[in-house]
């Protein structure tokens, strides 16, 4: 197995082996700040957040191919993100609107609001069955 990770200090989405062998970074070029990071072994894509001067989610493949942003409308501080497994959505959420968002997984598209509060800054999202969970600072 594999573990990801984002280093915003440096603008990198890095691999490694669960030991931490074989480490390379497979995305180093076109990030800026990149928070939180999910993976979809299945299909292969990894999915992020960026917080830099253009906010987004961007989805690629694991090595690195493959780069496309998702969306970059309507988003300010983009933290945690998740995949729902079963319906084949992408989740985030953001701490400077206040929203719980979704997409479909492969297209990007049929965005749409799951939850929206007021001074909530959220921090994580995780999705289980029926079931979304979400930190706050």
């Amino acid at each position: 197995g594999n573990i990801y990770w984002t280093d915003h200090g440096f603008n990198l989405i890095e691999v490694s082996r669960l030991n931490g062998s074989f480490r390379y970074v497979i995305i180093s070029q076109g990030l800026d700040q990149p928070r939180s990071i999910a993976v979809h072994p299945e299909k292969g894509y990894l999915f992020w957040t960026e917080w830099g001067q253009t906010p987004c989610i961007g989805k690629a493949r694991l090595d690195g191919s493959e780069k496309v942003v998702l969306v970059s409308l309507g988003i300010a501080w983009p933290n945690g993100i998740s995949i729902d497994y079963e319906e084949h959505k992408l989740y985030w959420c953001d701490a400077r609107t206040d929203k719980i968002e979704r997409i479909d997984l492969e297209s990007g598209g049929n965005r749409e609001i799951v939850l929206s509060g007021s001074n909530v800054d959220m921090f994580s999202v995780a999705v289980f069955g029926a079931y979304i969970y979400w930190s706050d600072r």
